[in-house]
């Protein structure tokens, strides 16, 4: 059974490229990846009307479920097989199905929030913020959630000032300290080139069995 030797955090504020950067991992290390959105992990919100989840801020660290993070991190680890739920953002709530993940020697944890809670920075080999500057962050959330997942602009534009910039300030940014390497303006080519670099020394040193096989 393949066990992962190198796993990726990759946080950052809204449309700050981190979604980007973490596909140019994937498709650039040449060993196989597996990308782990952290949206995937939303607390299930079953219990609430439509109503109430649509009022949930989900930009605070508590709108997650850290505890199964960690432990399908931990497993993967293990080399074990995990089922990693999915996210209906229409609905602000889990999809019934989820999608199996195979343990691969390159794990990615990316979303805003990716390097804040300790449990699951500590099953992390590399920490990676990607800095951008807000004018441009906000008009890629616009983008993302108006054209991709339907919502009203009016909407996207309240939930911005109402929760997502003062989360960004008081939770998301304060995260960029613990980051080994800070990424400007989203994709940025030299500076992901450098990431990529350092990923396959790593997995060089790690010298695992299974990436020779």
């Amino acid at each position: 059974m393949t066990r992962p030797s190198f796993v990726i955090g990759i946080a950052g504020g809204t449309g700050a490229g981190k979604t980007a950067v973490a596909r140019e991992v994937k498709e650039s290390v040449g060993e196989p990846v597996t990308r782990i959105p952290l949206d995937n992990y939303y607390r299930d919100l079953s219990h609430l009307p439509f109503e109430e989840r649509q009022e949930v801020n989900y930009d605070h660290p508590s709108a997650f479920e850290w505890d199964l993070l960690a432990d399908h991190l931990a497993a993967l680890l293990r080399g074990e097989t995990v089922e990693m739920p999915q996210y209906d953002f229409s609905a602000h709530n889990r999809r019934e199905e989820t999608v199996t993940v195979e343990p691969t020697p390159v794990v990615v944890v990316e979303g805003i929030l990716s390097l804040y809670e300790e449990r699951v920075r500590d099953l992390m080999d590399l920490c990676v913020y990607v800095q951008t500057d807000a004018d441009v962050r906000i008009l890629r959330r616009i983008q993302r959630d108006v054209i991709e997942r339907g919502r009203g602009l009016e909407g996207v534009m309240d939930q911005y000032l109402s929760t997502v910039k003062p989360m960004h300030e008081q939770f998301i940014e304060p995260t960029k300290k613990h980051a080994d390497v800070i990424i400007p303006e989203g994709l940025n080519r030299s500076a992901v080139d450098l990431l990529i670099k350092k990923i396959h020394a790593e997995l060089r040193e790690h010298d695992d069995p299974v990436l020779e096989a």
